[in-house]
């Protein structure tokens, strides 16, 4: 056994990659580029003699998350176990120094490789595009946070909570790719407050968009600067009507029944997340496209009938549902719905690996669909991470020139899997199994364990 604690920056390099499939030869080799890895190594200070270098401690945070037991205990001994099998020093079963790595983490360049990720799942092929356009999807969720005063500070919860009884939460905002389900960028805020809505969040991500994108989404992005600054920019979209808005199809210049071209003039209200000078820029009309089918009002700034038909266009929307897919990925499968660190820094940090994770095995189904000619949508998220958490320490021992072979077989293994295929009859959204019939907790842990204390007392 080796007596080094610490392994060469080529070596952790080469564990990075191997661990998740990186290898010559496929679409998405370099999800996360050796530059890159070499740059993230250097920007955090750590001893010579650390096992936890800034390479091991991402490479373990990735796999944490990723893991059905995602608690730091867990992580530490599967990295005893992965030592072991390489013949390296044994570490202790403290989870302390692990912790503690993971703090030295540096938060700018944690999302920054969220981006870089995403800028190699631009590469989509001209058939997953449609009608030439790379489609993207926008939409916010929220996610909850440990109770601590730290966290309460920076993201506190629901007004209408008692103090003690809620938890702070998160809300986030997300540009997923409709083709292969990347993320490609994403921010998040308080989930109350001003200027911290879903507009306001997707001002701060829209740059992202480029000419021969598309966006989809939902009625609550469909106002007048939202569309501009996207038809400024060269992006088309297609969205729900907005709730507030009256579509009367006898004005306006008809295209077909209920179809027709509409000038909106600009609303004299400023939206808060913009300021008055820029608002003020702004043209004073938009035109845009409204058109209904089965009884549902769209938008769009597509205003060719005869090049995108409703029915097209309507089809197209319906899968801006394919985000809300994304997010239960994210959410329940990968347990991002409860974070669990407990300082606003690490929760950013903690946030981040989620969604690299994420995008890591996105890069994999690419990489498998491409490769075995599959569609990246119609493979299991949740079949290819199984797969690489189960061989992600076997992978790390397989010598080099073996690696091509051996990523053929995980790769044509992700590809068999397929989603959406299941033919069975509609289930109730209700669960069988009984929850334990444990009370709610209906004031501040502290003063409950009080009063169970001061009830043992006189019990007595």
């Amino acid at each position: 056994m080796s007596n080094s604690k610490q392994l060469p920056l080529g070596t952790q390099i080469k564990n990075m990659k191997h661990s998740f499939l990186q290898v010559a030869n496929l679409p998405l080799e370099n999800i996360l580029s050796t530059a890159w890895l070499k740059k993230f190594s250097g920007a955090v200070p750590h001893r010579c003699d650390a096992i936890f270098t800034p390479l091991i401690t991402l490479r373990l945070f990735l796999l944490q998350v990723l893991n059905d037991d995602r608690s730091c205990k867990a992580t530490v001994a599967r990295f005893i176990i992965e030592r072991a099998q390489n013949g390296e020093s044994e570490v202790s079963y403290n989870s302390g120094p692990y912790c503690a790595a993971r703090q030295r983490l540096p938060l700018n360049l944690c999302e920054s490789a969220v981006k870089e990720t995403a800028e190699k799942g631009k590469q989509v092929p001209h058939r997953l595009k449609w009608n030439g356009f790379h489609v993207y999807n926008v939409d916010g969720t929220t996610v909850q946070l440990e109770d601590t005063e730290e966290n309460q500070a920076e993201f506190p919860q629901q007004k209408n909570q008692k103090p003690g009884l809620g938890f702070p939460i998160v809300r986030l905002c997300a540009l997923i790719s409709l083709s292969n389900g990347m993320v490609a960028d994403y921010t998040y805020g308080p989930y109350e407050g001003k200027g911290v809505g879903e507009s306001s969040l997707f001002n701060q991500i829209q740059g992202s968009l480029t000419k021969g994108d598309l966006l989809l989404a939902d009625r609550y992005y469909a106002t007048y600067a939202i569309i501009m600054l996207l038809l400024i920019a060269g992006v088309p979209i297609v969205m729900r009507s907005h709730a507030n808005r009256i579509i009367d199809y006898r004005k306006g210049t008809r295209l077909s029944k209920r179809d027709h071209l509409m000038k909106w003039e600009k609303p004299k209200r400023v939206p808060v997340w913009m300021s008055k000078e820029d608002y003020d820029n702004l043209p004073d009309t938009l035109e845009v496209r409204e058109f209904r089918v089965n009884g549902i009002d769209y938008i769009t700034t597509l205003l060719d009938p005869k090049k995108f038909p409703k029915k097209e266009l309507n089809e197209l929307y319906k899968q801006r549902w394919n985000i809300e897919l994304d997010f239960r990925t994210l959410k329940t499968h990968m347990g991002m719905d409860e974070l669990s660190c407990r300082t606003p820094k690490m929760i950013k940090i903690e946030l981040s690996m989620y969604l690299l994770a994420y995008n890591i095995i996105r890069s994999l189904i690419i990489n498998s669909a491409e490769k075995f000619e599959k569609i990246p949508r119609n493979i299991s998220f949740r079949g290819a991470a199984q797969l690489i958490v189960m061989s992600a320490t076997s992978l790390i021992v397989i010598v080099s020139r073996n690696m091509p072979s051996l990523a053929d077989t995980l790769l044509q293994a992700i590809s068999s899997n397929p989603i959406g295929l299941r033919n069975r009859t509609p289930q109730p959204r209700a669960r069988k199994r009984r929850p334990k019939p444990y009370p709610l907790l209906m004031t501040p842990r502290e003063q409950a364990v009080k009063s169970l204390l001061f009830q043992h007392v006189t019990d007595r």
